[in-house]
């Protein structure tokens, strides 16, 4: 399902015409150069979906169409509607701004910094502002009114929050009032639809039983979205979960020859916590999400333009929630192939079918980190709890990475029930060919961003040469334009702002710069005809290639030259 755009539409942060894109957590609509930005920020900061080539659950796309119909974007943009903040010089962005760093400024304040959301007044106790604030949310949930509850949710209230009284949390209220536009605002803001209430029920049964069906069906949707948007990706289908289908296990086609080095990496996947399990589950969700997304971008974006001047996101961005060694081990899954992503999507997806089912095996203190650690392991040495940024990884010595890529290169899914089918040979070099393009197209921008360093670097060296040889020509014609030759036309050289001409027959000329090997010569004009009775040497100008190097043109081409990459450490 699209989003059919009306001419009224227009981008929530650069009033661009007819943006298409959404930002779902933030309830807007965006253009293709602030969605560049936003595709930078990370899903934590916006999560962002093409409004037509994208696959849209119908109710989601409701509850973004309706926020953005209610006003969420003065949420966002408070403290803009006021006109003070025209005298303090605070603005929005507009149509006209450059990406970078106008537009990629302004949203990074927007919705990273949240610097123009109206703040509530500071107590100081702020764990008791964030409990007061989930309590309202939890009353607010049981109205149609979303953007109250946006505001509270952008304000840092729980979308989880336990009720101590009421002994439930507001996905069991929105949904005993069959609240569907609620629950997938709250379901966004990760709300758990498996959560139990005091009595031990889950919003899906308040659902069912206030034959609420349609939401029952989509709350277990939701339960289960991780795994299909997962089997989604490999094989282009999700499971039958009205059937009691809720599983689908892709099998790759040369599945029958699992290696030992297979073998004990998938042990080591199944000794896992429960908790690290969804910790890497979701970092692959991610991951894949930021994929689909690049293939999206790529396809509806023109290339000689967009995709060469805005952001490249060539890994998952930082989140600062989370470990700088998470960080690392997440950025390091844009490096597997397209063969060894899939292979270990499949097997999160067959342990996650196991753990569902209750077999998961006892847990060994041992093995409680030892995929993240295999990923990241060199990187935990070397880490700085203080540096935000770490584009530096994708580049950086990747020996533990690569001997679990050769793992999973080899590991195979031998859990798939076979009522779920394997994924046919042309169906996956489909979504191969379609990774290896995407990944070719990303290699090829960053060796056109390295060329761009390189002729900047040269232009900076010529510059200075030339910078060097005009400043010697200055000194030179210092030194030189206030000495008088023997015979001078000047009479009075003792105050040179005063100095006066004698008259003369031709009139004479003021002196100019002095030439090696011919004494000092009056300068001519350009244009002047040279006259060999008085023997005059016309000072040559520069050459034309030196004064276009020296002009406007050089300023021009090196800040053109600027790299158009700011996440790559160049």
């Amino acid at each position: 399902m699209s989003k059919r755009l009306r001419s009224s539409d227009v981008c929530a942060d650069c009033s661009g015409p007819d943006p298409s894109w959404a930002s779902v957590n933030r309830g807007t609509f965006i253009c293709d150069e602030c969605c560049s930005v936003h595709r930078s920020l990370g899903r934590h900061i916006s999560q962002v979906r093409h409004l037509k080539h994208t696959p849209w659950p119908p109710t989601l796309l409701q509850m973004v169409e309706t926020l953005c119909n209610n006003g969420a974007n003065s949420i966002w943009e408070h403290s803009l509607l006021d006109p003070a903040s025209i005298m303090s010089g605070r603005r929005k962005a507009n149509p006209q701004d450059k990406v970078h760093p106008n537009k990629a400024e302004f949203i990074r304040a927007k919705y990273q910094m949240l610097a123009f959301v109206h703040r509530l007044p500071c107590r100081d106790d702020d764990s008791v502002t964030a409990k007061d604030l989930s309590k309202q949310l939890h009353s607010s949930v049981r109205t149609g009114n979303l953007e109250t509850c946006l505001r509270l949710l952008s304000l840092g209230a729980q979308a989880n929050f336990f009720h101590p009284e009421k002994g439930n949390t507001p996905l069991h209220v929105a949904s005993k009032a069959g609240q569907i536009l609620q629950a997938e605002l709250l379901a966004v803001y990760g709300a758990d639809p498996g959560t139990q209430d005091s009595n031990g029920k889950t919003p899906v049964d308040y659902a069912r039983q206030g034959g609420h069906h349609e939401l029952a069906e989509r709350l277990v949707e939701i339960q289960y979205e991780l795994t299909d948007r997962l089997a989604f990706y490999l094989c282009g289908r999700k499971p039958d979960h009205k059937n009691g289908q809720h599983f689908i296990i892709p099998q790759m086609a040369d599945s029958l020859d699992l290696s030992e080095l297979a073998k004990a990496a998938k042990k080591k996947l199944q000794s896992l916590s429960n908790h690290l399990f969804e910790e890497l589950a979701m970092d692959v969700y991610d991951e894949v999400d930021r994929r689909e997304t690049d293939a999206v971008w790529l396809a509806t974006q023109n290339h000689s333009t967009l995709v060469t001047e805005t952001t490249v996101v060539p890994f998952l961005p930082v989140n600062p929630e989370y470990s700088s060694t998470r960080n690392q081990g997440r950025q390091k899954l844009a490096r597997f192939n397209a063969h060894e992503f899939a292979t270990l999507v499949i097997d999160i997806l067959s342990d996650a079918k196991r753990r569902q089912q209750g077999s998961s095996r006892s847990n060994s203190k041992d093995n409680v980190d030892l995929i993240l650690k295999t990923i990241n392991q060199h990187s935990v040495e070397s880490q700085d709890n203080d540096q935000p940024d770490y584009d530096s990884v994708a580049s950086d010595e990747d020996t533990d990475l690569e001997t679990t890529a050769s793992k999973a290169n080899r590991q195979k899914s031998l859990d798939s029930d076979l009522s779920d089918g394997p994924v046919t040979v042309q169906e996956f070099m489909e979504v191969k060919n379609a990774l290896v393009a995407s990944e070719a197209k990303i290699q090829q921008l960053m060796k056109v961003n390295n060329n761009l360093s390189d002729e900047l670097r040269i232009m900076q060296k010529k510059l200075q040469t030339l910078q060097s040889e005009n400043s010697n020509l200055r000194k030179q014609a210092t030194t030189n334009i206030y000495q008088v030759q023997t015979g001078s036309e000047y009479t009075d050289t003792s105050n040179h702002s005063s100095l006066k001409r004698r008259p003369s027959a031709r009139g004479s000329r003021p002196m100019s710069m002095y030439e090696t090997g011919s004494g000092q010569k009056p300068y001519l004009p350009m244009g002047e005809v040279n006259h060999p009775e008085e023997n005059r040497t016309r000072l040559q100008p520069f050459p034309a290639h030196v004064s276009n190097t020296i002009g406007t043109s050089t300023a021009h081409s090196l800040s053109s030259l600027t790299p158009a990459f700011p996440l790559l450490n160049l």
